[in-house]
């Protein structure tokens, strides 16, 4: 039976506002490092991953097996989450906070040691491919500790809000990455960047790791958790305890998530390979595009995570994942036309309408679950969704484009997965009104 929160918070002796503010800005920074972890790779994988550590097949074979590669580490996520979201609900957030970035941190530096086929043969791309999976666990475990953190903390009322800082280590880790890459990229001739220069962005994320590192390790733990230890009995399996109880919830939450993870990652990984190989795009112009385009999915990330907080989750990612609906089905048509301006306009406003879903995720997947298997509800219903659409959107955007020497098929692909999420938002409750402080579960 609940009892009211105020009441529990006191028995407690738990009080989420003063920290709330300090969580939330250590779990965003955090969340951008690992961000930018991650995503350099992507922005790397066609321009140079592909040939340094996959030489010995054709061009089209190796920026597959690079974007293949890209993939593995989304085949780690739903063992990252489970792993993870375990012990987060048994033993803490924090623990997991702490424990994904420095996975990253230790991952990403490797690759950026790691010597090429010519140097140590078929060991090369094996090893690529570990420290990729490697990135894969971290970043399962990742968002469910860093939006728990910040959501949990949250006052009532301005959970959206909270939640959204979180949201911004997106957009703030592709500026990140892509800057970083953009400076390194003009800083050396072509080949300095192609024999060592490339390395430069994956060795700096030592120093970013520390900061973030550093900013976790001094957080409070969430008080949700500290409360449904006094209160509740705990969960031996609680990944069990999901699959057998919210199992519809998990699948409608991921399914909703399908269309915001592969467009953000044809945007953000595929457009790289897209402009420089087909529409003759020079890299600096291409990253540029997307440096723009990220700062303007940053501001709507945060408008409409606000306004979620006033006017309900559910009609606020809703209309974001309809709008995303139709914008797909221009999304290729404007790049195709190879004006500077209208591809601008097109990223723009894919980055955009992204923001209504994603701004609002966070809280919306907290909001989903019983505080006793919060973390491995948000973190399975995460991976599902970020493997059946990030992971897999770029490969499948390089064959149909090999396939078919068009965009029209991967505009098909992005329109049907934008409509099956639309469907499954639909399907989810709203839940902006329910208390997550004080639940027996």
């Amino acid at each position: 039976m609940s009892v009211p929160c105020s009441f529990a918070e006191r028995e407690a002796g738990l009080d989420t506002s003063g920290p709330a503010c300090r969580v939330g800005l250590a779990c965003g920074i955090g969340t951008a490092i690992e961000r930018y972890d991650f995503f350099i790779y992507g922005t790397a994988a066609d321009d140079v991953l592909g040939p340094q550590f996959f030489p010995q097949v054709s061009d089209l074979a190796g920026r597959l097996a690079a974007f293949l590669t890209f993939a593995v580490g989304f085949v780690a996520l739903p063992v990252g989450g489970i792993v993870m979201g375990h012990f987060g609900d048994r033993h803490g957030r924090k623990s997991m906070l702490v424990l994904s970035l420095s996975l990253m941190g230790v991952s990403t530096f490797a690759v950026g040691i790691l010597p090429n086929y010519s140097q140590i043969g078929i060991w090369a791309p094996l090893l690529l491919v570990m420290f990729r999976f490697v990135q894969g666990l971290a970043l399962g475990g990742e968002w469910g500790s860093a939006a728990l953190m910040s959501v949990e903390h949250a006052p009532d009322g301005k959970r959206g809000l909270f939640g959204s800082f979180v949201a911004l280590g997106l957009p703030v880790g592709v500026i990140l990455a892509n800057l970083v890459f953009l400076f390194t990229s003009a800083a050396f001739t072509r080949s300095q960047f192609l024999a060592w220069a490339w390395r430069i962005p994956f060795l700096l994320s030592a120093t970013l790791v520390g900061i973030g590192l550093w900013m976790r390790r001094g957080v409070p733990e969430s008080p949700v958790f500290a409360q449904f230890q006094l209160q509740c009995a705990e969960r031996r399996r609680p990944i069990l305890d999901v699959l057998r109880n919210h199992r519809r919830t998990v699948l409608l939450a991921a399914g909703s998530y399908l269309s915001s993870s592969a467009l953000g990652f044809i945007a953000v990984v595929y457009f790289v390979s897209y402009a420089t190989a087909r529409l003759g795009l020079s890299l600096t112009m291409t990253l540029t595009l997307l440096v723009c385009s990220a700062a303007v999915f940053a501001g709507s990330i945060v408008v409409f995570a606000t306004w979620s907080d006033r006017l309900g989750r559910r009609r606020i990612m809703g209309s974001g994942l309809a709008a995303l609906a139709f914008w797909s089905l221009i999304f290729f048509p404007l790049i195709d036309t190879k004006s500077v301006p209208l591809i601008g306009v097109a990223l723009c406003g894919m980055m955009a309408l992204q923001g209504p879903y994603l701004g609002s995720q966070p809280a919306a997947f907290a909001e989903l679950f019983p505080a006793t298997v919060r973390y491995s509800g948000v973190a399975l219903s995460v991976t599902i969704g970020s493997i059946l659409g990030g992971a897999l959107a770029p490969l499948i955007a390089t064959a149909l484009f090999s396939l078919t020497r068009s965009s029209r098929a991967i505009t098909i692909y992005l329109v049907a997965l934008s409509l099956t999420s639309w469907v499954c938002a639909l399907g989810l409750g709203e839940t902006f009104t329910r208390h997550i402080r004080c639940e027996e579960s």
